[in-house]
């Protein structure tokens, strides 16, 4: 199955996008990994990019005019996180998102609000030029840059969706867990 997504297109087409896209923001467009994965209803997911730990952002069928987002963690976690692939890059761009979910309290809005700012400052002190990254990436691909507590609220929103629709399985049936992770903080040290 081939994507006739305009912004995936647009992405091919201009590689420095794509490289800053796969160095600084981890969507890899030549990962494409994930064949045999498909939603708990059968529906089958068209990889579209893949990250440094193995996980892979999948296109789900068409609904509404639009083509929701999904990923899968190599570690068995995995669900919704935008409803078409223009609002999921403005998250994956703008928002530690994994981390963020990661610290989320099993779901808690309130935690991935304060672990987003966190990850902010320690994702600003890491790589000083991420606001100018990220600048690029959306001028280019237009996006919109969006405040992060609002890149939070939907995030929450979109993964609190992924049940029954968005849940992704194996060709078994066997089912992915969520994408929202039990802790609040990191486990060595806090937010310190």
């Amino acid at each position: 199955m081939t994507s006739r997504d305009p912004l995936l297109e647009r992405i091919e087409r201009t590689p420095d996008i794509r490289e800053l896209l796969r160095s600084s923001f981890a969507f890899d467009t030549w990962r494409r990994d994930g064949d045999g994965l498909r939603l708990a209803s059968g529906a089958p997911l068209e990889p579209i990019a893949g990250e440094f730990a193995g996980g892979s952002y999948f296109l789900c069928p068409e609904q509404d005019g639009r083509r929701p987002v999904v990923y899968a963690s190599s570690e068995g976690e995995g669900g919704l996180i935008a409803d078409d692939l223009a609002e999921a890059l403005e998250i994956i761009v703008g928002l530690d998102w994994m981390s963020c979910l990661g610290f989320s309290g099993g779901g808690d809005i309130a935690v991935m609000q304060v672990s987003a700012q966190h990850l902010e400052r320690y994702l600003a002190r890491d790589n000083p030029e991420i606001a100018e990254e990220r600048a690029q990436v959306a001028e280019a691909l237009s996006l919109r840059v969006v405040p992060v507590a609002d890149l939070v609220v939907r995030l929450h929103e979109a993964a609190s969706r992924t049940a029954p629709e968005y849940v992704v399985t194996t060709e078994d049936g066997d089912a992915y867990g969520p994408l929202f992770g039990d802790f609040t903080e990191p486990r060595e040290g806090g937010w310190g």
